[in-house]
């Protein structure tokens, strides 16, 4: 664990770099420099609070973002964001000497990480031994993530995909791209996004401009009405039941329409937006060591 004087010098280098007036016009940075100042180390409720303050409206009466392990009176040896707090990612944690992961999506299996169904079903008490056993505080960041201001998931995707420019400033779903074959938009997104495969319903001839991107599981009544709405050449979303969105598309298209539906895969439909958290947080934090852990795709193509 660093010292106090170890996390001031990290400050003082930094306002030699970036410059004394853009520290001072940055007051999460400051209000996080004056508590590590105050003491020799963080807890997990105080990284959480920080970060409900960056929140409207936080916090939420109602929401699935809990502690889903650990202590809020614990103190931080280092933070890991990620997608999904598998095994894996928790195993990486301990061996990073991490102890606080901040993830997406529910670590147990179901959106409200309910547990009693599960209480002795061995994959579950492995799971939970192994946070309980290494002291790892785990909390779902999902709800304050999207509703953060841009959204967190939205902008990491932008970003990533390099159309931070072509998003439309009262709605970043909506993303306006020079004419441009869907071939070679999904040959972009699989690229920048590190996606090995993903389904299509349209024509990968169509040339495309207006782009609705839809990261994650909205819904199939959300992206339906979404599409009526903004009139997109092609949807970009994460997942979506068969029986829905793939189907109206479908139908769509046949009444004449020319729009197209392309399924990311809801992981790494959003994997970007956990990614970008870490340069978000990390001049909050200064001195704190915060690492993304991917956790990756689950699925194999044959």
């Amino acid at each position: 664990m660093q010292n106090t004087s170890g996390r001031r010098k990290f400050v003082v280098n930094l306002t030699k770099a970036v410059g004394t007036t853009m520290l001072i016009n940055t007051p999460g940075l400051i209000q996080a420099e004056q508590l590590w100042a105050n003491q020799e180390s963080i807890t997990v409720g105080q990284v959480m609070d920080m970060i409900l303050k960056t929140i409207p409206n936080a916090p939420f009466p109602k929401t699935v973002d809990t502690l889903k392990s650990g202590n809020a009176s614990q103190n931080v040896t280092g933070i890991v964001s990620t997608m999904f707090a598998t095994i894996e990612v928790i195993e990486k944690t301990i061996g990073a000497g991490a102890n606080f992961i901040i993830a997406h999506e529910p670590t147990f299996y179901n959106h409200l990480d309910e547990t009693d169904w599960l209480q002795n079903d061995p994959v579950f008490r492995h799971k939970q031994e192994l946070l309980t056993k290494n002291g790892i505080a785990l909390w779902r960041f999902h709800d304050y993530w999207h509703s953060h201001r841009p959204d967190g998931i939205q902008t990491g995707m932008l970003t990533a995909l390099g159309w931070e420019k072509y998003a439309d400033a009262q709605d970043a779903h909506i993303i306006t791209l020079p004419a441009t074959p869907l071939k070679q938009l999904i040959t972009h997104v699989k690229g920048k996004l590190g996606i090995k495969q993903v389904r299509v319903v349209g024509d990968v001839t169509q040339r495309c401009q207006r782009v609705l991107l839809m990261p994650g599981a909205a819904g199939g009544r959300s992206q339906i009405a979404a599409i009526e709405k903004v009139k997109p050449d092609v949807i970009f979303c994460g997942e979506s039941s068969e029986w829905e969105t793939p189907e109206y598309v479908r139908d769509a298209r046949r009444q004449g329409q020319n729009v197209s539906l392309v399924i990311m895969g809801h992981i790494m439909s959003e994997a970007a937006g956990m990614e970008w958290l870490v340069p978000w947080l990390k001049p909050k934090l200064p001195g704190l060591k915060i690492t993304y852990i991917p956790s990756e795709n689950a699925f194999t193509y044959e």
